[in-house]
């Protein structure tokens, strides 16, 4: 069982990932006024001291401890150091991520250093600091306190000696209040908020104060996002999921090449670098080392992909410029519409971009290196792939856009679907917004800022599925977002549009082309998102009529008693809904 300290918006991160395993766990706030939704979590709320901390994880058995809390949150962090110390108990600190340190701002250790040659200050560091902040109001200054507008913080605040007129309110994150002379602030990191309070103060010419987060527990197994935390409980609890998380080919290569850096700049050979993830997360992975390269191996964890087990390896070289380039057993694209013009290896754009950031953190960001991906199995493995068919020859592609290859399991994936969509009928959200993947999550969240994080639901290939457990859920508002190589597939019909089950029919596409009055060969075209590039903006909505009409054919029938709307997403993020000249008319009845 895991017992996770929360409250937090890394708690609510940690939820997220702990029930993708559909284990029950343990959710501790100290307040209990944090708005969560379980559905394999218990939630248990109020401070816990050490003996009843420790009488808890006793009794019910708690194996594993997630420290989700704020960073400020000292007492806590050395409480649960303490218990499971005495319990032997291994404990995950789910940590923020911070920005650099900003030279121009003054940077203090506790409430003492604050200096006193200022007139007046902003204070943002919560209602408990209030008390702290007297002998600066005996000095002379005039504080304000920045407060969470709730009943709670206030009186807890008009009890501490603070008048109404010091109180000004979270009701934007970003907004000054009031102006004085300087603002002081928690370094809360970047989901605190942290950048923006800053940016914002100094636009209105204050003096910026931050106090330093204090120092985490050494014997804490530090995480800073939610795949470190999925992969952390998988190694010291491997029974919490069923299925386990594996890596891509592109973060293979990233870590591969970060050691040959690292080798090549300073002849140190860690057996373990950290690799920064598109999300911005952290994560360590193993490397080996050979006479002039270093190697990864490349774990799939329980999905089942044929490149498990293979070697990627990268070796650098100083250059006179900076350069990624395939190796052995990395394929070269043939025909247009990746990435990169045909000619070019088979390293696409995500995994390029990560060995290029994750080398500038090594402050190699002169760009005068050489890195060569090689995987000395990858012509042979690359036959057992859709390589060739996609027109990429000679060896695999270098792939991955997470980062992190989540388990693929149909019926496990469905279960997580209908799991998923339960949260968010609870969340009591007026819309549901499902797509397939973070790629498109992310243009579609910004058409419904309003909505709840639990309102966006990823189908991956299963809309026809997800689409039957909305009707069985009720939900009655549903925004379904497919990008076109998905969704010409669900034109056709396929309501599982999965590569294994549905290719692309181009004589369909060419039907739907003809039907939109776009009459262009694609006889020679590899992916679907090449014929947008060929439509010019009016044709491109035509087709995207053309299209979302024939998937509402197959898939408002699955949603009888609800409203659907289908956005088309092209690869560029354009998002295009069904024009008002073909929308449907309302029935009068």
């Amino acid at each position: 069982m895991i017992l996770v300290f929360g409250g937090t918006t890394e708690g609510r991160k940690a939820v997220e990932v702990l029930e993708e395993g559909g284990s029950p766990y343990f959710y501790s706030t100290k307040t209990g006024e944090q708005d969560i939704t379980l559905q394999h979590g218990v939630r248990i709320d109020g401070a816990l001291d050490e003996a009843a901390m420790m009488h808890f994880c006793t009794e019910h058995g708690i194996r594993m401890i997630v420290d989700a809390a704020h960073p400020f949150a000292a007492l806590l962090h050395q409480t649960i150091a303490k218990t499971a110390s005495a319990l032997s108990l291994p404990v995950v600190r789910f940590e923020r991520i911070y920005p650099p340190c900003d030279p121009a701002i003054t940077w203090i250790d506790d409430y003492t250093q604050i200096p006193h040659d200022i007139h007046s200050l902003l204070a943002t560091t919560g209602v408990q600091s209030i008390s702290k902040l007297k002998p600066l109001a005996a000095d002379g200054i005039s504080i304000f306190y920045r407060i969470l507008n709730r009943p709670s913080s206030i009186a807890l605040a008009l009890k501490q000696g603070a008048t109404q007129a010091q109180l000004c309110y979270y009701d934007d994150p970003n907004d000054i209040p009031v102006q004085a002379d300087a603002i002081l602030l928690k370094e809360s990191g970047l989901s605190g908020g942290f950048t923006e309070k800053v940016v914002a103060a100094k636009a209105c010419g204050m003096r910026v104060i931050a106090i330093k987060r204090p120092e985490q527990p050494k014997s804490f197994i530090v995480v800073d996002g939610p795949y470190g935390l999925r992969r952390m409980v998988e190694k010291l609890l491997p029974e919490f999921y069923p299925l386990h998380s594996g890596l891509t080919t592109g973060t293979c290569a990233t870590a591969a090449a970060v050691a040959a850096c690292i080798r090549l700049t300073s002849g140190e050979m860690p057996a373990e670098v950290p690799v920064m993830l598109p999300n911005g997360e952290t994560i360590h992975v193993a490397v080996s080392y050979g006479d002039d390269y270093v190697a990864c191996i490349k774990e799939a964890g329980d999905d089942p992909d044929v490149t498990n087990g293979i070697e990627v390896r990268a070796q650098v070289t100083e250059s006179d410029h900076f350069e990624i380039l395939g190796g052995e057993g990395v394929g070269r694209f043939t025909l247009p519409g990746f990435d990169y013009p045909p000619g070019e290896a088979a390293i696409n754009k995500a995994p390029r971009e990560m060995i290029r950031q994750n080398l500038e953190r090594l402050k190699m960001e002169d760009g005068r290196l050489k890195i060569v991906i090689s995987v000395p199995q990858g012509a042979e493995i690359a036959r057992r792939t859709f390589n060739p068919r996609l027109g990429i020859e000679g060896g695999i592609s270098i792939i991955g856009v997470s980062g992190i290859v989540k388990p693929f399991s149909e019926e496990a994936f469905v279960d997580s679907i209908r799991k998923c969509m339960t949260v968010a009928k609870a969340s009591q959200s007026a819309r549901v917004v499902i797509n397939s993947g973070g790629k498109s999550e992310r243009f579609v969240k910004a058409l419904y800022p309003e909505l709840p994080q639990q309102a966006f639901v990823e189908y991956g290939n299963y809309i026809g599925e997800t689409l039957k457990i909305a009707h069985e859920l009720d939900i009655r508002s549903i925004t379904l977002g497919v990008m076109i190589g998905k969704a010409v597939k669900l034109a056709a019909g396929h309501l599982d549009t999965h590569s294994k089950r549905a290719t692309m029919d181009k004589a369909f596409i060419s039907e739907m082309l003809h039907e939109a009055h776009c009459d262009i060969d694609i006889s020679d075209i590899t992916l679907a998102r090449e014929i947008w590039e060929r439509l010019s903006p009016e044709q491109q909505q035509d087709f995207a009529d053309v299209i979302i009409s024939h998937c509402a054919a197959y898939c408002q029938p699955l949603l009888p008693n609800g409203e659907l709307t289908i956005l088309l997403i092209a690869d560029d993020g354009t998002i295009l809904p069904l024009s008002p000249a073909h929308q449907p008319v309302p029935s009068r009845s």
